[in-house]
């Protein structure tokens, strides 16, 4: 594949949203797919808003915002992103969902060559590629929210990820203005390897006594020069996505840090999800 001008999108939540904002904004059309009309319509404010808001900061021209806008289509319909050169699949995180989407993708996509790429946090990379009749298309693009300001994105290529589409992935990384860092295809990959035993440590410490979550959070910022303390971060990434990572990485190494505690587990089963959901950690509802 030698230009990349077509993009589809899995699903526009938090990260899909952001994920389709970042490539209409380096200049590529972008296709949103969404399970219905009132998921695609929220996922569309969503965009329109952070377009807004980077243009109320000086981050991006209202010329340039309009034409992002012009290029970003929206659909219900995956057979629409047949002409893709690329397709990120940011659906929920789940091993089922993700692999019913790409044996989907698969079937969809047209162009021999296009990459198929999933954006989960944790899942094993060939555990979806196997879904597939071309493993060697597929690689993890790991963006990290929010998409269109964190800078990073993990390459995870599986081991029947070709050496072809691992150097055209990382390009696409390079034509976003992304920093791109290779990662194994391990649960957890590098980044959430490193965090989410951190943010579980937290919630297990507040789940034990040892400190308030105002003490633990300040502690992080000023001690350790950390821009937000574990809890809040655990919200905003989400409670429901720390929990999926933490399983996927207990359920690959067994290792007693990964797993997710009581305390997670009860406030995921409540519904109390961090800031999408109003009430986390912490309480958003007024905000």
């Amino acid at each position: 594949m030698t230009n990349i001008t077509r993009v589809g999108v899995v699903g526009c939540g938090l990260m899909g949203s952001g994920i389709a904002e970042v490539c209409a904004r380096a200049g590529l059309d972008v296709t949103v797919r969404e399970i219905d009309d009132v998921a695609l319509a929220s996922g569309r404010a969503r965009i329109d808003a952070s377009l807004d808001w980077a243009v109320s900061r000086g981050k991006l021209a209202g010329a340039d915002r309009d034409a992002a806008r012009e290029r970003l289509g929206f659909t219900v319909d995956l057979d629409d992103l047949a002409d893709s050169d690329v397709v990120i699949e940011a659906a929920t995180e789940n091993p089922g969902l993700k692999a019913a989407v790409f044996a989907e993708l698969d079937r969809v996509v047209k162009r021999p060559d296009a990459i198929l790429a999933t954006n989960t946090s944790s899942i094993p990379i060939v555990q979806v590629a196997r879904t597939t009749a071309r493993p060697a298309q597929v690689i993890g693009l790991h963006f990290f929210n929010p998409a269109p300001v964190q800078k990073l994105v993990e390459l995870i290529p599986s081991v029947l990820t070709s050496p072809q589409t691992t150097s055209q992935a990382h390009a696409f990384a390079d034509r976003l203005g992304k920093t791109a860092i290779m990662a194994a295809d391990r649960s957890g990959f590098v980044v959430n390897a490193l965090l989410v035993p951190y943010l579980l440590a937290a919630i297990r410490m507040v789940e034990a006594g040892h400190a308030t979550l105002d003490d633990i959070d300040t502690g992080m910022v000023l001690g350790c020069a950390h821009p937000m303390g574990p809890l809040r971060l655990a919200d905003l990434i989400g409670l429901g996505t720390v929990q999926a990572i933490a399983e996927s990485m207990y359920e690959e190494f067994k290792e007693p840090l990964y797993a997710a505690p009581p305390l997670l587990r009860r406030m995921t089963a409540a519904g109390n999800l961090g800031r999408k959901t109003g009430q986390g950690f912490y309480d958003y509802q007024e905000r």
